[in-house]
């Protein structure tokens, strides 16, 4: 086509124009291809210049209004100006790429949505600017020819438009629409190079297709509300100090690119003068300038090393997300439990005897309901502090829960390996000290999760699921329990000594981890030296729940119950329960997977068989499910095909034979964490929604965690250190104490004793999902975030094992493995 001659084009600001009909027709018009289009919209364009050339010779260089107020393009006048010059005006001093912001609307619910709009055409002229546009030196209107014109069309189409008729802008809207929540489709189009009359526009040459955004982070790595998300289109997207609310010279304006595509791969260069760091799967890299790195989704992106904090969220492609919400939506539909976690609102009561879930990032708030984050946990004036876990980002865990750092005395007890510990050992702060349980039998680990807190008023006991990284806590299904517990009175030193079970438990298994002593400072107590001892100092006859631990070790004579799965079946021997749970079901739920063989799961079995009734029959054998995420379910999952990296089983302990008739789904839609792959470890017994007994803990299902009994059932072998907290029928004790270490205001009462000859109820464990009355005093509802009775496998369902080959790509177009 012939270079046409120079146009200044025009503004329409609302559907009253009376070119407005003739605009929406061209759109059509040229997206079909039709060869008449041009000769008319010259015509027309020749005619709107005219009227800018009258309206805008007013303008003047001093106008110096923010190019961000650009928007409202309806605005009331200024200055005696129309609402069509200011606005014409001030977009002579957007840069070109600030022509391309999109912009996202997030309702209170956190879900995304659009407002209908009226459907405009903006037709925008620039001319060649010869310095910054926003320094404030811009010619006016009529210096020189313009270089280009912009349409921009204004979405929800569907919300203005009749459907169309042209398939191929059909397929544009569709593009556009589905998923991707782009509220303005940029077209470009030169006036001296538009495509030959008889070619149509194709769809990638027009539309603007996002596949991920930015979500710009807080210190603690909470998300930061006040600034908004970047979305990022295909192809190269340049960040820089636009992008953040703060003043940084040390921010280039070009400082990164990322490149994501649509199939979920992406990538970053570093364009400005300083270094970038990349948290990836709890390592972090730095990227010098002009270096590259490959991203994933929910990596992390510092811009300055320990500022400026970003995470990328690669979108689903369409196709799974889509299925996902079919699915989503039709589960609503067979039952009024689907979001059960919606109600999941236990009184402060009875909080110490039921577990919360994590919350989990990118699901709705009701998802979310009564769910904990880290600084849920470490709050207050703590003086002292013990982190027990497997892995430790430190990096992670100080940005995470910055009040860390204030704590006077810090013990991390860990089980990472040597190249670990001494990077930990070299960022640590100074008053913090590292201890790495001994491990005296090959193959084992150090896997509690448990977190003790030291306040002057008391001492918290946290026992989890997650470790102290930024996927745990933020991506998986996890669960947690924590407890507050008062200092003893002087009179508990003279009295009677009391068998307190829960207390046993604690000090008997802070004792094997031998960390080394050391000394805090309590307010009103002066120095003491915090060990196990010391914990015998608190008040536990509050406790509803009992600690299950594993320990390292060949364990004999009375040992031998204090561990394991013989801990498990020590207690539940002693347990009363109602007769509906003889020869109930049993459910194994975990994240990785032992090498098992028929006779130690029969072994295992018959410990959380154990059990009575009230007239002293034995509960009996409950036959196992074992509920385990399929490849399909992974594959689907929010973290596609990387969230297998937290559910490490290998071919050969999975595709065992005798396991096939034990395998369950996962499957969590009352808690809105199907897509959420499970970090959280539980075995329970159950009958329809009432459960006898529930243990939440750090055990997989393995011989390592559990031990197994060797030399003719005399020897308990154990590999690992483990913690659970199991949850029982327990008295309903009205005058039990409502003691929290961070509240002075709350109760310190003594737990009312049973009488001689006085029966008190005992409580009752169900699930959220439970029709019945929660508000009765002596139902305790716990939030078991997967189906009960859970669903076995079809014939089509495989499970999941990492070092297997998955060429079916992931809701992020990956293959595994990468």
């Amino acid at each position: 086509m012939k270079k046409q001659a120079p146009l200044h084009m025009s503004l329409t600001l609302d559907n009253k124009f009376q070119n407005f009909e003739f605009l929406k027709s061209f759109f059509y018009k040229t997206m079909r291809g039709e060869a008449d289009t041009w000769p008319e919209m010259e015509a027309v364009a020749r005619k709107m210049a005219e009227e800018v050339e009258t309206e805008s010779s007013g303008s003047s260089e001093a106008e110096t209004e923010s190019p961000r107020s650009v928007g409202r393009w309806g605005a009331a006048p200024i200055t005696g100006k129309t609402g069509k010059e200011r606005v014409h005006s001030q977009v002579l001093k957007i840069r070109e790429e600030d022509l391309c912001v999109l912009v996202e609307d997030k309702a209170a619910n956190g879900r995304f949505v659009q407002h209908p709009r009226r459907l405009s055409f903006v037709l925008i002229s620039r001319p060649n600017l010869p310095c910054s546009p926003l320094s404030g030196k811009v010619r006016s209107v009529n210096a020189g020819p313009p270089k280009r014109c912009v349409l921009l069309l204004l979405l929800p189409l569907y919300a203005s438009l009749q459907k169309p008729n042209s398939d191929t802008l059909e397929a544009l809207l569709n593009g556009i629409l589905s998923g991707t929540r782009i509220k303005a489709l940029i077209l470009t189009l030169s006036l001296f190079q538009l495509p030959k009359p008889e070619t149509s526009l194709s769809l990638d040459s027009v539309s603007v297709i996002q596949v991920a955004y930015l979500i710009p982070l807080k210190p603690d790595l909470k998300e930061d509300n006040s600034s908004p998300r970047i979305t990022l289109s295909e192809g190269p997207n340049t960040i820089g100090r636009l992008n953040v609310s703060t003043t940084d010279k040390r921010l280039s304006r070009k400082h990164i690119t990322i490149t994501p595509s649509a199939s979920g791969s992406a990538s970053l260069s570093v364009e400005g003068t300083n270094p970038v760091v990349v948290r990836s799967s709890g390592e972090r890299k730095k990227v010098n300038p002009r270096g590259e790195v490959s991203l994933v989704n929910d990596d992390l992106i510092e811009l300055i090393p320990g500022h400026h904090f970003f995470k990328l969220v690669l979108l689903p492609r369409e196709s799974e997300r889509g299925s996902y919400e079919r699915a989503a939506k039709k589960a609503r539909k067979e039952g009024d439990d689907v979001e059960a976690i919606r109600s999941f609102c236990p009184d402060s009561e009875k909080l110490p005897s039921t577990f919360r879930l994590l919350s989990v990032d990118g699901l709705p708030d009701w998802a979310n309901t009564s769910c904990v984050s880290i600084n849920d946990v470490v709050e207050g004036d703590v003086v002292a502090a013990i982190l027990s876990n497997y892995m430790v980002d430190l990096d992670w865990l100080l940005s995470a829960c910055p009040k860390l750092v204030n704590i006077p005395q810090v013990m991390v007890v860990h089980g990472e390996g040597d190249g670990r510990q001494e990077y930990i050992q070299r960022k640590k702060p100074a008053n913090w000290i590292l201890h790495k349980p001994r491990l005296p039998i090959s193959f084992g680990t150090h896997h509690s999760k448990a977190i003790f807190l030291v306040y002057p008023r008391g001492v918290r006991v946290v026992v989890h699921t997650a470790n102290l990284i930024h996927v745990d806590w933020n991506n998986k299904s996890q669960g947690l329990w924590m407890q507050d517990f008062p200092w003893k009175s002087d009179d508990d030193n003279i009295d009677t000594p009391k068998v307190c079970g829960f207390e046993d438990d604690l000090v008997d298994y802070l004792a094997v981890l031998k960390w080394p002593e050391f000394t805090a400072c309590l307010p009103g107590r002066g120095n003491v030296k915090i060990n196990a001892a010391f914990f015998r100092k608190f008040d536990y006859s509050s406790a509803t729940v009992r600690l299950i631990a594993s320990v390292p070790g060949y364990h004999t004579g009375s040992n031998m119950r204090k561990w394991g799965h013989m801990k498990l079946r020590t207690i539940l021997q002693e347990c009363v329960f109602d007769r509906e749970f003889r020869r109930s079901p049993l459910v194994y739920q975990f994240s990785s997977l032992g090498s098992l063989d028929e006779k130690w799961l029969a072994e295992f079995g018959a410990s959380l068989s154990s059990g009575i009734t009230e007239d002293r029959t034995p509960l009996g054998h409950g036959d196992p499910l074992i509920i385990w995420p399929t490849v399909e379910d992974v594959r689907c999952s929010l973290e596609g095909y990387a969230a297998g990296n937290a559910i490490p089983s290998p071919l050969k302990n999975v595709e065992k034979p005798f396991l096939k008739k034990y395998w369950a789904k996962w499957k969590a839609d009352h808690s809105a964490r199907s897509r959420a792959m499970p970090h959280i470890k539980t075995f329970t017994r159950y009958s329809d929604q009432k459960i006898a007994w529930f243990l939440l803990t750090s055990s997989n299902l393995s011989k390592a965690a559990w031990g197994a009994l060797q030399k003719n059932n005399s020897q308990l072998m154990i590999r690992s250190y483990e913690l659970g907290v199991l949850f029982l029928p327990s008295p309903v004790k009205t005058q039990a104490c409502n003691f929290s270490c961070t509240d002075n205001n709350s109760s310190t009462k003594k737990v009312k004793q049973e009488t001689k000859g006085e029966v008190e109820k005992r409580s009752k464990l169900v699930t959220m999902t439970w029709q019945g009355d929660r508000d009765s005093p002596e139902i305790i509802s716990l939030p078991v975030p997967y189906q009960l009775p859970p669903k076995p496998y079809s014939s089509e369902d495989v499970p999941w094992s990492w070092d297997r080959g998955y060429s079916k790509k992931d809701v992020y177009g990956q293959v595994w493995p990468r």
